[in-house]
């Protein structure tokens, strides 16, 4: 007597093993997104406190009370895959102010790429939200009737 596995048996293994791996991929993709806006939420966190701590470090060496003017070196130009950002204070007259310790890369798709001079663009869940940094506030934000905007700031 042969001992071996029928054709139905084989398919029936095989309709599970697909319904199993459907499954598994759906919340695969559900957990990618969501740590795409983690990153992105903590990206925003720190650029905060980057303005934040130049602003107070402005004030403790007897600087003024003044904000970076501009958050990275390409000034108003665009960024280009690749280019670093929220990295320079261009108020300050030391060549190496840095402001994040390790700058962000702009990536045209789930990452930041810069638009216009302070104006900043944060890519997710093929979803674009505008950031625009306000040198006279400090303020670094997005409008909050937008739910990804929604989901990196509060």
């Amino acid at each position: 007597m042969k001992k071996a596995f029928t054709m139905i048996e084989i398919i029936f293994v095989i309709v599970i093993l697909g319904i199993l791996s459907s499954v598994a991929i759906s919340k695969m993709a559900v957990t990618r997104d969501d740590a795409i806006i983690s990153k992105g939420r903590s990206e925003v966190a720190a650029i905060r406190n980057a303005i934040s701590l130049k602003r107070n470090s402005n004030i403790l060496m007897g600087k003024g009370a003044s904000y970076p003017s501009q958050l990275d070196a390409l000034g108003s130009a665009t960024s280009s895959d690749g280019d670093s950002l929220f990295d320079h204070d261009t108020n300050s007259s030391d060549s190496q102010a840095q402001l994040l310790d390790y700058p962000i890369y702009s990536k045209s798709k789930n990452g930041w790429r810069k638009i216009e001079s302070n104006k900043y663009v944060f890519n997710a869940i093929s979803t674009d939200v505008n950031f625009t940094y306000n040198p006279n506030t400090g303020s670094f934000d997005c409008m909050h009737t937008v739910k990804l905007c929604k989901d990196l700031t509060e």
